[in-house]
C-alpha cells in the first residue's frame, strides 16, 4: 500500500512529507520511500502558531482561521510529495498547539489544529489523524509515539539500540537486542526534555527574529558552557522522573527559558547558547545513565535524527558525554533523518488502516492496546 505521511513538529517550522510503499507483515514490513517535500511555514504562521502555544488569546475567529490555515498547507505538502495522487491513504499529525501530561491529580490532554474531514476532502482521499487523544483516554501520555514503530521499521541488532530524536523536544527510543536472554524484552521511549525548543527561542531573542536557529552550533561553539548550572537544572523533577514521561514547549518554552538565563546570570549570548545546548546533551547523558542505574540497560549505538542531528556543536557534546556508545546519524542505516517522523506517521495510518493494535504501555503508559488514530473517508 501506497501511505502519504505528514508531520510537523514542536519546532514548528514547518510540513514533512513522504510517500511510502509497504509491503509485508506489519511488524517487519518492507518499505521503500518513494518521495519526499519539506514545505517550510510563512513567517506570520509559525510565529501566531508559537505565540498561541505560549498563551496567546485569540478570537475564535482568529482560531478557526489558523487551523483552516494549517489544514490547506498540510494540503499544499501533500499534493507536492504526491502529484499523481498515488497514495491511497493519507496520515497527518497536524500542528501541536498544547500538550498536558498526566499527572496522579490530572487526567493528561493534548491538541493538535488541523481539520481531518477537511483535509480528506481537499485531497480526495482517506486521511488518519488525531493519533494521541485515544492513548491519552487510555490513560497514557499520548507520546512520544515515534518509538511505537521504530523497531519494526529499523529492527533490532545484537545489542540494545536507541534512537534519539533532536526535535523541538527531544526524546529516546530503546529497541532490545535481536539474540541473548534480553530478547523477549520490550521496546521502551520516552521524552528526554528540551532540544531545539530553548536553542531557537534563544537565537530569536539574540538576533531579534533575525534568525530562528543556531546553524551547525556555530555561535554555541564559540561560547563556554556553565557546568555548574547545568548540573543544578538536571537535579529538577522532571528530569528525576521515570518513564513514561512527555513534554513540550508547554513546559521548555519562554518562560522556561527567561528563568534559564536568570540563573545563569550576566554572561555573552555565546556562553548561554553554549549552556543550553550542552544541557540537552547532558539530559540525554543523564537518561542513559539512569537507563543503567534503572535497569541494566547499555546501548551499543545511538542513531540521531531530527533537526538537532545537524547541529554540529550538539552532536560534538552528546559524543563527549555518552562515552561508550557509538554515536551516529540515522541517516547511515538509511533513514532521512528530516523523514523520520513523517515516515512513522504514515506507518501508524497504514496499521490503522489494518485495524493492528498496538501495546503502547512500555512508551506511553496507556492501559489498552488501541489502533492509533481516526479515520475519516472523503
Amino acid at each position: 500500500m501506497r501511505v502519504l505521511g505528514l508531520m510537523s513538529g514542536t519546532s514548528a517550522d514547518g510540513i514533512d512529507a513522504v510517500l511510502v510503499e509497504f509491503k509485508g507483515d506489519p511488524s517487519k514490513p518492507k518499505w521503500r520511500i518513494l518521495n519526499s517535500v519539506s514545505f517550510v511555514y510563512p513567517l506570520s504562521t509559525r510565529k501566531k502558531i508559537l505565540q498561541v502555544g505560549q498563551g496567546l488569546k485569540i478570537s475564535m475567529k482568529d482560531w478557526l482561521k489558523l487551523s483552516e490555515e494549517i489544514t490547506e498547507l498540510n494540503a499544499q505538502t501533500a499534493i507536492a510529495c504526491d502529484s499523481g495522487s498515488t497514495a491511497e491513504l493519507i496520515g497527518c499529525h497536524g500542528q501541536t498547539v498544547w500538550h498536558r501530561s498526566p499527572t496522579n491529580s490530572q487526567r493528561g490532554a493534548t491538541l493538535q489544529m488541523l481539520h481531518g474531514p477537511l483535509l480528506a476532502n481537499i485531497l480526495n482521499r482517506t486521511v488518519v489523524y488525531d493519533f494521541r487523544s485515544k492513548d491519552i483516554a487510555l490513560g497514557g501520555h499520548g507520546a512520544p509515539l515515534v518509538p511505537l514503530v521504530d523497531e519494526s521499521l529499523i529492527g533490532r541488532v545484537n545489542g540494545w539500540r536507541g534512537i534519539l530524536n533532536l526535535g523541538g523536544i527531544a526524546n529516546l527510543t530503546i529497541i532490545p537486542p535481536k539474540t541473548g536472554f534480553e530478547k523477549n524484552s520490550f521496546c521502551i521511549g520516552w521524552d528526554c526534555g528540551p532540544a531545539n525548543s530553548l536553542i531557537d527561542l534563544a537565537i530569536e531573542q539574540s538576533s531579534n527574529s533575525c534568525l530562528s536557529f543556531d546553524k551547525n552550533g556555530n555561535l554555541a561553539s564559540m561560547g563556554i558552557p556553565k557546568m555548574k548550572v547545568i548540573e543544578e537544572w538536571l537535579k529538577e523533577p522532571f528530569f528525576q522522573q521515570p518513564p513514561p514521561r512527555s513534554t513540550g514547549r508547554e513546559q521548555f518554552g519562554l518562560i522556561d527559558l527567561q528563568k534559564r538565563k536568570f540563573q545563569v546570570g550576566e554572561v555573552s549570548k555565546e556562553d548561554f547558547l553554549s549552556t543550553i545546548t550542552t544541557f540537552t546533551a547532558s539530559i540525554v547523558s543523564q537518561d542513559l545513565d539512569f537507563l543503567f542505574k534503572r535497569r541494566k540497560i547499555r546501548l551499543i549505538e545511538l542513531l540521531v535524527a531530527g533537526g538537532g542531528s545537524q547541529n554540529i556543536y550538539l552532536m560534538k557534546q552528546l559524543e563527549r558525554k555518552c562515552r561508550g556508545v557509538c554515536i551516529k546519524k540515522i541517516n547511515e542505516i538509511g533513514i532521512p533523518s528530516q523523514f523520520r517522523e513523517a515516515l512513522a506517521f504514515a506507518t501508524l495510518a497504514w496499521w490503522n488502516m489494518l485495524g493492528r493494535k498496538v501495546d503502547a504501555s512500555h512508551i506511553t503508559g496507556s492501559k489498552k492496546s488501541l489502533t492509533f488514530g481516526v479515520r475519516v473517508d472523503p
